[in-house]
């Protein structure tokens, strides 16, 4: 995992935009540290997801690691000012966690419905990021779904769906 970590931060100048709202990879999802940092070092605004007790998200700004507490869920989140549910409305990019996305660019979640409930006041390119393997033929759709635009994976970098 601590490979796919670096060479996910390798893509980092394929991923558009200044300010971007992005996650701290947990449990079996990528690790994103690596590429958050590098976001950061390039001068980039990254906005990290807070689970509130609803399972929505308010975001805060990233400052580096030091900056990230244990939370719910074993999820690590930013300590800064809370910028409220429609932060993620400045992010040009948003880089979302998924289990798995279809060939077509629906993304299966983790089941929890936060980024369902984010993503409809999102504006910005939606790229999820995941494991290459997690990259298959299909996923089951429910109605509340929405495609993301690309994937970023370690080995492939940034792919694009396209859009008819």
């Amino acid at each position: 995992m601590a490979g796919w970590a670096l060479l996910l931060a390798a893509h980092a100048e394929q991923v558009p935009g200044q300010t971007l709202a992005a996650f701290v990879g947990a449990g079996g999802e990528v690790p994103t540290l690596p590429l958050l940092d590098a976001l950061v070092a390039a001068g980039r605004r990254v906005l990290l997801p807070i689970t509130l007790f609803d399972m929505d998200l308010d975001w805060a700004e990233y400052t580096g690691a030091a900056a990230l507490v244990p939370a719910a869920f074993g999820l690590l989140e930013p300590t800064g000012p809370r910028l409220g549910l429609d932060a993620i409305a400045q992010a040009d990019t948003i880089l979302a966690p998924a289990l798995a996305v279809d060939q077509s660019g629906l993304r299966l979640g983790q089941g929890g419905g936060c980024y369902d409930r984010a993503l409809p006041r999102a504006h910005g390119l939606v790229i999820a990021v995941l494991a290459d393997d997690e990259v298959v033929l299909r996923v089951p759709v429910e109605a509340h779904d929405r495609p993301v635009d690309a994937v970023l994976t370690p080995s492939g970098g940034l792919m694009r769906f396209p859009r008819a």
